[in-house]
């Protein structure tokens, strides 16, 4: 289950990155979540996914362009969005689910401060 965290906070990242939110939405959803397969999903997720899945794939692409890229290129600005903050949402119910804490960019859990670890001991 870990490696299907990873893969959600590297999208979250992404869509929490520089860019225009269509190029995020992309980047973020083709890098790390289009290869996901239901069965990997928690019960709990996959109709959510699942309707994601599709918002991500509905329009025919173009000569030259994937079915992601093309959905999103149709989508509005708004439209992005909310499919972000349901990749977001996806990503928050998955850490409910697993019991896992979220991590920050590239930060990994600090030691406690010294003093804080002999304040605690005596």
């Amino acid at each position: 289950m870990t490696n299907l965290v990873d893969r959600f906070y590297a999208a979250v990242s992404v869509l929490a990155g520089d860019g225009h939110i269509k190029q995020r939405l992309i980047r973020a959803y083709t890098d790390n979540l289009a290869e996901i397969e239901d069965d990997e999903l928690p019960i709990a997720l996959k109709e959510s996914f699942a309707e994601t899945r599709k918002r991500m794939h509905c329009v025919a692409p173009m000569k030259g362009e994937g079915p992601i890229r093309a959905s999103v290129r149709k989508m509005s600005a708004r439209e992005a969005s909310e499919c972000a903050l349901a990749l977001f949402s996806l990503y928050s119910e998955m850490l409910k689910h697993t019991g896992e804490m979220p991590r920050l960019p590239g930060k990994e859990p600090a030691a406690p401060a010294p003093f804080l670890v002999k304040s605690i001991s005596n």
